[in-house]
Parts: structure tokens; C-alpha cells; sequence
């Protein structure tokens, strides 16, 4: 069985960071950066900076026992350099932009079988970091697709530990690796719907449940037109109507920023479940799939179909 069901897991301080382009549109983090230097030389350097800045607010008046964290450079070496200001013991984490469900899948399991009292999950994308690294330099100004994605800027963490809260991580599902039979790098949506579907279809056949079971289902970054396929399919392949679904990626931004269909990177669903879900109080039972494609620019260049993951966490709002 690929779910697991945890017994007293808790999320309990977090820190959101966002920049301007985000904080103009949905979101109203705990900071909001004047611009994607954040007062460094290099764009890295800024992501580096919004994970310490988390890390240091999180830290403060708390033990930590291990830190977890990821993001979308090179060998995860945002997160890497983050760590290493830190005499804390570090598990860098890579799902693509399903990071921050990885890494919480795993913390809990820690926590849950008493390996260790408290935690911090971080995770972190930069949009002129990723861009250039998956897409093409910025200086280029290549054109985009409707169906493409814009990068989220920001940085989300949070302490998971055994001290009850209001917030319990209730269970996890860990997804497979999917083939979605599609070359398009540009149209991630559509690569990492199939994923959603598997995992949600997955969870709800683990643990014996219905899909109205949660009172919110929220994707990470499917985007405008991967949500439309992931419904469908969900619909044709599997006969569940989603009638309870966000995708953080396609609400971060207002429609006329015009930043085509919506945010990506392992940072939109932390960023928008932390100031949009968990801040309003509205929904006690929530499942979180986060979805990211697993690809390389190489891979890409050699013509190989683009593979996808989803992993779930279920979060029960006390």
C-alpha cells in the first residue's frame, strides 16, 4: 500500500515569503520582496537569502531537530547553501515542484516513529533561477505559450513536530512515476495531470474513502488548462466528479497580470495553502497533491517523453 496513516504529527509556525508579482496578485505573504535581487548580487544568492530568512524566523525560541528542504537548482544547491549556515543536521529533497510533499511525507514519518521531536520543511523556486535553467536565458526573451507556466518567487517553511496544534497531518500517499506520453516541456499541466489523478485515485482506494470525503482538494501547479484535464480524466479513467478542487497555481496570480496559465514551482502550493486556506479557516479536511514533472533540459533535448509524480498529504484542520 503506498498510503501511510500518522498518529500525533503537527504543522505549527510557518513563514511565507513572496515577491511583488505574487503579493499584486493573490497572495499576502509575512514578506514581500522589493525585487528578485533581494538586495544580492545573483538571482541565487535572493533564493538562498528567502530560505535563510525563513529559517531564522522558524528557529527562533524552537529546537530543531533535522531540516528538510529542496528546491529547483542544479543538485538542489539553494537549499544546500541555506544548510550550511546551520549546525542542524539537513536531507536535501528532490520532487521537482512535489517537493514540499515529499519532504513533508518524510518529516512526518520521522516524527511519527519517534526518530525525532521537531522539524522544519522549507522549499523555495525563484523565477529567474528556474527559467534559465529549464527554459532558455532570460536575456533571450523567447516567446510563450498560452499553456505555459510562470515561476513562482518565494519561499514557504514550517515546523512539524509531535506537540498538538490545530493543524494534524492526518495520512500520506506516495505517487509513482508516470510516462505522460508528451514531448511538450512547455505544457506542464497536461504532463502532470495524470500523476494527480493516479495519486488521488490511489488515496482514495488505500484508505477506503470517497472523494467528497475532503472538504478541499488543491493541486500545486497544475495550471488553467492541466486542472481542466486532470477533472476530465479523473471523470474518464477513473468515474469521480471533482466538484471540491483549487489549484494554487492557477489562483496565485489575478488574470490580468496576464502570466499566461498560472504559477509553477514547488513553492506555489505551500505559498497559497499558508496565506489563502490555512489562514481563512474554512476547510477542516484538506488534501494536498502536489505534482511535479521530472525532467531535465538534457533528457528534453534528446526527444524523451516527460515523466511526472504526485504525492499526497491530508491535512485535518482541527
Amino acid at each position: 500500500m503506498a498510503s501511510l496513516l500518522f498518529k500525533n504529527v503537527y504543522l505549527h509556525n510557518y513563514y511565507t515569503i513572496s515577491s511583488k508579482l505574487e503579493y499584486e496578485g493573490n497572495i499576502t505573504p509575512d514578506l514581500v520582496i522589493d525585487n528578485y535581487y533581494f538586495g544580492c548580487k545573483t538571482f541565487e544568492g535572493a533564493e538562498i537569502k528567502m530560505q535563510r530568512t525563513v529559517i531564522d524566523y522558524l528557529l527562533n525560541k524552537n529546537k530543531i531537530d533535522l531540516i528538510i528542504g529542496g528546491d529547483l537548482s542544479n543538485q538542489i544547491a539553494i537549499s544546500s547553501y541555506m544548510a550550511c549556515k546551520y549546525d542542524i543536521p539537513y536531507l536535501g529533497m528532490y520532487s521537482a515542484c512535489a517537493t514540499f510533499n515529499s519532504a513533508l511525507i518524510t518529516m512526518s514519518n520521522l516524527i511519527d516513529s519517534n526518530k525525532i521531536k521537531q522539524g522544519i520543511v522549507i522549499t523555495s523556486s525563484h523565477n529567474k533561477v528556474s527559467e534559465r535553467q529549464f527554459r532558455y536565458p532570460i536575456e533571450y526573451g523567447a516567446p510563450k505559450s498560452d499553456y505555459s507556466t510562470y515561476t513562482a518567487t518565494g519561499s514557504t517553511g514550517v515546523i512539524v513536530s509531535k506537540k498538538k496544534s490545530n493543524i494534524k497531518v492526518e495520512s500520506a500517499t506516495i505517487g509513482k512515476v508516470i510516462d505522460s506520453k508528451t514531448k511538450d516541456v512547455n505544457n506542464m499541466g497536461a504532463v502532470m495531470a495524470i500523476s494527480a489523478c493516479n495519486t488521488l485515485y490511489q488515496h482514495l482506494k488505500d484508505l477506503n474513502r470517497n472523494i467528497n470525503y475532503y472538504d478541499l482538494i488543491l493541486t500545486g501547479d497544475l495550471g488553467i488548462y492541466g486542472s481542466k484535464i486532470f477533472k476530465e480524466y479523473l471523470n474518464k479513467e477513473y468515474n469521480l466528479k471533482l466538484k471540491n478542487h483549487i489549484d494554487a497555481g492557477s489562483n496565485i496570480y489575478k488574470r490580468e497580470q496576464n502570466l499566461y496559465a498560472g504559477s509553477s514551482g514547488p513553492v506555489s502550493l505551500p505559498l497559497y495553502l499558508f496565506t489563502n486556506i490555512i489562514s481563512k479557516n474554512k476547510y477542516k479536511k484538506i488534501l494536498l497533491l502536489a505534482t511535479g514533472s521530472l525532467h531535465s533540459p538534457t533528457l528534453v533535448n534528446q526527444k524523451n517523453t516527460l515523466l511526472s509524480t504526485c504525492h499526497a498529504i491530508s491535512l485535518e484542520v482541527i
